[in-house]
C-alpha cells in the first residue's frame, strides 16, 4: 500500500510498500483517518535516530492516529466494524516482568509504531490489537482521537507527580507536550499552573487555557514568576518537559521543599543535574517514558469536556501533501502546536 517513508536522513517519499496485514484473532483492521505529525517523527527524519533508536532501513513515519474498524479477528469482543477508533501505539509482551508490574511502557520487546524497526501508520489501514484500541465517543472528532497519544504522555507525567488537589506546578516548556502535561496538571487537581519558554506564541495559546499563565523568561526571570505565584515557598510539582542543559539550572531553585520534580523531555545528550540542590529540599525525583495504563483516562478527560485540545491544531494537510507536511513541521514555526495528515480522503471530515 502506499505510506509516507523514511527513506534515509531528510529524504522522504510517498511510495507502495509491503506491511505487516494479517488479521489475528484478536486483531482489528482499521481504515486510517488522522495521524499526527509528533516531535518524534520530525527528529527521525531531520536527524535519523533519537538516543539507541537509529532508523537503518526505510520506515513508515506516524504514531498518533485514529481511524475506523473494517475488520475484527474471530475473538474481538467489544468493538465492531465501523467503530471509530483511536490507537495506543505501543504494544507490549504481556507476559513479560514489566507487564506483570504495570510498568509495559519500559517493556524491553515493547513494539511501538514509527519507532525503528517498527513501521508507524501514515497509510491507508494497519492491523492492531483490539486491546490497545478505544472507541471514539460521538462527541470526539477523529482530529481529537489522534491526539489522545500526545496527551497521554502529560497524563503518565501527571500521574507521577502524585498530585493533591490544589498543587501549584510549573511546566517548563510550551511545546505540544509542555502544553498537554499542563492541561493534565490541572484536571488531575493543580489549581493553578504556570508555564516558560522562549515562545511568546506558544505561551500565548497556552495562556488562553484557565489556570495556566504564561511565562517568557526572555523577559522574566523564572526564579522570580515562581516566588511571587507561591510567596517564595515555591511549586509543588515542577514537570521539566524541554530536555535541555538550561532548563535544568533553575529546578531546585523553584521547586518547594518537600516537592516533585517530573523529567518529561529527553535530552539528546546527558545533562547535569543540581543533586545538592534537590537533596537540601528533599525532592522526590521522576521519569516518564511514553505512558501506561491512561489512554482510556486521556480520552474520557477529552469526552467528558474536562480538556479540550481544539485549540492546538495548527493545521490539517491532504495524504498527498504529507511530505510538504513534514518539511513545515521541521521548520518548527512558533505558532504551530500539532500538525496532522488526513489519510482517508473518502470519507466525511468527521
Amino acid at each position: 500500500m502506499k505510506a509516507l517513508v523514511l527513506e534515509r536522513v531528510g529524504e522522504l517519499s510517498l511510495r507502495d510498500i509491503d506491511l505487516p496485514s494479517d488479521l489475528g484473532a484478536g486483531d482489528v483492521r482499521i481504515r486510517l483517518h488522522t495521524v499526527g505529525i509528533c516531535g518524534s517523527d520530525v527528529h527521525y527524519y531531520t536527524h535519523g535516530r533519537i538516543g539507541d533508536f537509529v532508523v537503518n532501513a526505510p520506515m513508515v513515519l506516524g504514531h498518533e492516529a485514529s481511524g475506523t474498524i473494517i475488520e475484527v479477528g474471530t475473538d474481538v469482543r467489544g468493538l465492531k466494524v465501523g467503530d471509530r477508533v483511536c490507537m495506543e501505539p505501543g504494544v507490549p509482551d504481556l507476559t513479560s516482568r514489566a507487564s506483570k508490574l504495570g510498568l509495559y511502557n519500559v517493556d524491553p520487546n515493547v513494539t511501538f509504531w514509527a519507532t525503528p524497526p517498527v513501521h508507524g501508520v501514515l497509510c491507508p489501514e494497519t492491523v492492531h490489537p483490539a486491546a490497545f484500541t478505544f472507541r471514539l465517543p460521538d462527541n470526539v472528532t477523529f482530529a481529537e482521537g489522534a491526539m489522545v497519544e500526545p496527551f497521554a504522555v502529560g497524563m503518565q507525567a501527571a500521574k507521577r507527580a502524585q498530585i493533591s488537589p490544589g498543587d501549584t506546578a510549573v511546566v517548563m516548556g510550551a511545546g505540544t507536550i509542555g502544553i498537554m502535561t499542563a492541561l493534565a496538571a490541572l484536571a488531575g487537581g493543580c489549581s493553578k499552573v504556570l508555564i516558560s519558554d522562549l515562545s511568546a506564541e506558544k505561551l500565548a495559546i497556552a495562556g488562553g487555557y484557565p489556570g495556566i499563565t504564561g511565562i517568557n523568561i526572555r523577559e522574566t526571570s523564572l526564579q522570580e514568576a515562581v516566588a511571587q505565584a507561591t510567596e517564595g515557598w515555591g511549586a509543588d510539582v515542577i514537570f521539566e518537559c524541554t530536555g535541555a542543559q538550561a532548563a535544568m539550572h533553575d529546578l531546585f531553585r523553584i521547586v518547594r521543599p518537600g516537592g516533585t520534580v517530573v523529567f518529561v523531555g529527553l535530552p539528546p545528550e546527558p545533562v547535569a543535574i543540581d543533586i545538592s540542590g534537590a537533596t537540601a529540599r528533599e525532592c522526590r525525583m521522576e521519569t516518564v517514558f511514553r505512558y501506561a495504563n491512561v489512554f482510556d483516562r486521556a480520552l474520557d478527560l477529552i469526552a467528558a469536556g474536562k480538556v479540550d485540545l481544539k485549540p492546538l491544531l495548527s493545521g490539517t494537510f491532504a495524504f498527498e501533501d504529507s511530505i510538504a507536511a513534514f518539511e513545515r513541521a521541521a521548520e518548527a514555526r512558533p505558532q504551530d502546536v500539532k500538525l496532522q495528515i488526513r489519510v482517508d480522503t473518502e470519507s466525511e471530515a468527521e
